[in-house]
């Protein structure tokens, strides 16, 4: 195999890991785009908040599925291709919401957006990293952590922004969408390919999941970790809309997307934060922080407060991204290198799986209980989770970390 250096030499000036970066920003933006939407849908094609929590959800098997089954494509058939791949089911996803042909469509919007975002996880994450200069590689990694999140944050942003004020609230935001997906092919094009094979092509193979019997000690409590930062994650990008609507009285579009941008901008944060002070320190004191959080949330839903909320979101953020980082730091780090993709896929599929069942148990509580209550049932069973995680990483965590 042919090295990025060398790839880099070859090809002269070409866009390099920010434009990378971009590309993968610009797929992860697809992923979020209805999240404010989800009331107007409501609204045209009436449904229950369980069903909007399942919307959601089938995204998340779109996500798991692909992480299994073409984690490692990109290995042997090239980030371009690959990379043009997800941008295509991200403009397919984009189109299905164009058509508003009902429930239907909406599911299978998502699930072809899941597809995006499991091709997009590992591989914008690799071609960020395989097209930066050997000096550059933390800045890299930076690059790629923001482009993830901040293309997650940015999703709702634009769309609650463009469906409260600008007209064609369903449309327009997908219509936005595909002409920023199609500059990114455009970039895509351009980008120097960094995997090539001297000899015949290995063979594609489904992945599948792999935790190697030297890495469960670690994983396990670091995956834990994953699973409750991700779940609350889902919380704000599946329910946050109805949080805000009916226990809150905030209907504003724009101020809900905003809501959930900072959700994810407090997560990069916390991974930027994460760098500095080590994987040790950073998996337990991201639980705590993720911790008060939840408490925080909890505090806002009793006593009906718009500015607590915000603050619980943007300190479970900085939770989130300090444990998220911190667990996949000592996960990479224990794996043998020769099963090391796999691992890593597989706590991303823990992950995933966090953003999924959690917000699908809250839909259902909803119906039962109301919003509010079923707030405050997942905050008491997530700080209780998170704690516990905490505690055992504290204990159990490797100290070369």
């Amino acid at each position: 195999m042919i090295t990025s250096d060398t790839v880099r030499r070859r090809q002269g000036h070409r866009p390099g890991y920010k434009a990378a970066a971009g590309v993968f920003a610009v797929g992860m933006i697809g992923t979020t785009l209805p999240t404010p939407l989800y009331g107007l849908y409501r609204q045209q094609i009436g449904f229950s908040e369980l069903t909007v929590t399942v919307v959601f959800a089938v995204y998340a098997v779109g996500v798991i599925t692909a992480l299994l089954i073409a984690g490692g494509f990109s290995d042997v058939l090239g980030r371009r291709p690959v990379l043009l791949g997800a941008l295509a089911l991200a403009a397919l996803s984009a189109l299905c919401f164009l058509s508003e042909g009902g429930l239907p469509l909406l599911y299978v919007g998502r699930v072809l957006s899941g597809f995006s975002a499991g091709l997009l996880s590992g591989t914008g994450t690799a071609t960020v990293l395989d097209l930066a200069p050997a000096g550059r590689r933390a800045r890299a990694a930076l690059a790629a952590t923001a482009a993830n999140m901040g293309g997650l944050g940015l999703g709702p942003l634009v769309s609650g922004f463009l469906a409260e004020y600008a007209p064609w609230p369903l449309k327009l935001p997908f219509v936005v969408h595909l002409v920023l997906v199609a500059v990114a092919v455009a970039v895509t094009c351009l980008l120097p390919e960094t995997v090539h094979h001297a000899g015949p092509r290995p063979p594609v193979r489904p992945q599948g999941m792999t935790v190697p019997p030297e890495v469960r000690g670690v994983f396990a409590p670091c995956a834990l970790a994953a699973f409750a930062g991700f779940s609350l994650l889902g919380l704000f990008t599946a329910v946050a809309p109805a949080f805000l609507a009916q226990t809150l009285g905030e209907h504003n579009l724009a101020v809900v997307g905003a809501v959930v941008f900072c959700v994810f901008g407090a997560s990069t944060c916390g991974q930027v934060l994460m760098g500095r002070v080590g994987a040790r320190r950073a998996l337990p004191w991201g639980c705590l922080v993720l911790v008060t959080g939840l408490l925080v949330i909890a505090v806002s839903l009793l006593v009906t407060s718009f500015p607590v909320l915000l603050l619980g979101a943007v300190t479970g953020g900085v939770g989130q991204g300090m444990a998220f980082r911190a667990g996949l730091t000592a996960v990479s780090s224990a794996a043998p290198e020769a099963q090391r993709g796999a691992t890593i896929s597989a706590f991303f599929v823990v992950a995933y799986v966090g953003i999924s069942l959690p917000v699908v148990g809250v839909g259902a509580l909803t119906e039962a209980l109301g919003v509010r209550n079923a707030g405050l049932v997942f905050a008491g069973c997530a700080v209780v989770l998170v704690a516990a995680v905490g505690l055992r990483v504290r204990r159990h965590l490797p100290r070369d970390l």
